[in-house]
């Protein structure tokens, strides 16, 4: 279902071997969240979504896990930024920007809005109602950043 629908906006995106179980259980393990089930079902799908210059528009497992737990823990972020605990990154835009859904509460997504975190200005500001309309929009260019 992902890679169809992806491949009917652009044909210049490839996809790797579904994620495992154990992969997406340790999302949840090592963030302590529930995913949305539909970015579970994309990662059964495929560990990511990357463009023919291998950059990911959806991240893979392994940097779902590396990268939310780096905002979440680096220290020096601490005096600059509010916390990212309440976030789960999935993407990037390549500016440092980044994509995510917004845990509200006991570690789940009860919402599938999306939002851009600005490294910038620290703003948190909603871009998308779902992922199906994030990766429209992103590769359309209809949302920008």
């Amino acid at each position: 279902m992902w890679k169809e629908f992806v491949n009917t906006i652009s044909k210049e995106h490839h996809f790797k071997d579904p994620a495992t179980k154990f992969e997406i259980g340790q999302i949840q393990k090592e963030l302590n969240v529930e995913l949305p089930e539909e970015i579970a079902t994309l990662l059964n799908e495929t560990n990511g979504v990357f463009d023919n210059w291998n950059c990911p528009l959806i991240w893979s497992t392994s940097q779902i896990i590396k990268d939310n737990l780096f905002y979440r823990n680096f220290e020096d972020y601490r005096d600059i930024y509010m916390p990212f605990d309440n976030l789960f990154f999935f993407s990037d835009a390549g500016n440092g920007d980044l994509f995510c859904y917004a845990i509200l509460k006991n570690g789940t997504i009860e919402k599938n809005d999306i939002y851009v975190w600005n490294h910038e200005d620290d703003s948190r500001t909603w871009v998308a109602a779902s992922l199906k309309n994030f990766i429209e929009g992103w590769i359309t260019g209809e949302i920008g950043v």
